[in-house]
């Protein structure tokens, strides 16, 4: 009876020691993994950029030389898609001024755009080392979602610019995307030797000495109402206006196909719509705007956005505060600006996009098609996509859309069948 207890008890103890030596071997493999994984992860990522090359004057010279990709661990990249202001940081509904302020005040800590860090504050330095190459011309988009919102409709978006101005230089004034999947996403169109930059904005330097300066500290002290709109899509408005102040070139939102050259226009601005009877513009809109750095009209738009901010209705600090300037400036002298027809930018209006992303089902449809597509050509320098309603919206086959992005790919999907946005 003794001996088969005590060769029990061994049994137990040999049987536990195996468990335990198990276990530690797992969670000690467990680490290496994880950290294995991060460490290639990051390697490959590197070598991807640094792999890459393109042609200039001098010959060939690594990519890496004007992107300065900060090192970022996994983690920080899953808590930078899953964070994003658009999606955490949304202003209550239905309280009062000060409710919302006092919301406001305590997340601003999270409002990523807001920080002024070591990333943000090699802003300048960067785009001015990126734009040393050799541009025929200078590009700005902004994207302040995460970059895993950064789909097929955005690239597509940068292709068409590439297709049409194969030399121009495009910085994307974005921190999500000025990451490590950020260059990722990105990577396609650098092997393809476009010169494409993804830049953290520093928004206390683009607002320095402009009259949003004072009305910024003020916001980041949270004294400010953001409304109930995202304040990054109210932010979004602004930073247009300023990069474009301080470095000049085209800014065009992300949902913009371009279609035909853009270097020939200067200081121009698109109508959104027009009264037929009088051919006078009714709206402009801000989705394109080219100008020369320092322009007084920049300067205008940047004032108004300062002194009616309202973050509680849609539009009031983009489409209708350029609008709202314009019409007041009438034709005062000195402001040496053009207003460009509907047809340019905007040829299909918001309520009449979706005609663009379905496909023919009747032969009168057919024409309509081939008839769209004449016209496009003609005067019409690129469309917005209107993107609050097309976001969902599917490409399909033999459709507008379809036929333009077929002629204005430089990294061609099939299109042959409908396909997401």
């Amino acid at each position: 009876m003794f001996d088969k207890r005590v060769l029990k008890r061994a049994k137990i103890s040999i049987f536990s020691l195996i468990t335990f030596s198990a276990l530690t071997f797992l969670i000690h493999y467990g680490v290496i993994y994880r950290d294995s994984l991060q460490t290639v992860a990051n390697k490959e990522a590197l070598e991807v950029l640094q792999a890459h090359t393109h042609k200039n004057g001098e010959g060939l010279r690594s990519t890496l030389t004007h992107t300065h990709i900060p090192l970022r661990s996994m983690q920080e990249e899953k808590e930078e898609v899953g964070n994003g202001d658009h999606i955490v940081l949304v202003a209550p509904f239905n309280v009062t001024e000060e409710e919302r302020i006092a919301w406001f005040r305590g997340k601003i800590h999270e409002f990523k755009i807001l920080k002024s860090d070591k990333l943000s504050g090699q802003f300048h330095a960067r785009v001015m080392r990126f734009f040393s190459q050799e541009c025929e011309s200078q590009f700005f988009m902004t994207w302040i979602s995460p970059a895993s919102s950064f789909g097929a409709k955005e690239l597509m978006s940068i292709e068409s610019v590439f297709k049409v101005h194969p030399k121009a230089c495009l910085v994307i004034l974005s921190r999500t995307l000025d990451s490590i999947h950020g260059s990722m996403i990105l990577k396609r169109l650098l092997d393809e030797g476009f010169k494409v930059q993804a830049v953290t904005p520093d928004l206390s330097f683009l607002l320095k000495d402009t009259p949003a300066e004072a009305w910024f500290y003020e916001l980041r002290k949270g004294n400010k109402d953001p409304g109930e709109i995202p304040l990054f899509q109210n932010l979004s408005n602004l930073i247009r206006l300023v990069v474009l102040y301080k470095y000049g070139g085209i800014y065009l939102d992300t949902d913009f196909i371009v279609l035909k050259p853009l270097t020939g226009l200067r200081n121009s601005i698109g109508a959104q719509s027009m009264d037929v009877s009088n051919k006078h513009w009714t709206r402009l809109n801000n989705a394109v705007l080219i100008f020369d750095m320092n322009h007084p009209l920049l300067l205008r738009f940047i004032n108004e956005f300062v002194l009616t901010f309202d973050g509680n209705r849609w539009g009031h600090n983009g489409p209708y505060l350029v609008s709202r300037v314009v019409e007041r400036l009438g034709k005062r002298p000195g402001f040496n600006f053009t207003i460009l027809s509907p047809m340019a930018f905007y040829p299909a209006d918001w309520n009449k996009i979706s005609g663009l992303f379905r496909k023919p089902e009747t032969r009168g449809e057919s024409k309509w098609v081939e008839a769209k597509l004449a016209q496009l050509s003609g005067d019409t320098y690129g469309v917005h996509l209107w993107n609050r309603q097309s976001s969902q919206l599917k490409i399909e086959e033999g459709s507008v859309m379809a036929r333009l992005i077929s002629d204005h790919c430089v990294i061609c999907n099939s299109v042959g069948k409908t396909v997401d946005c």
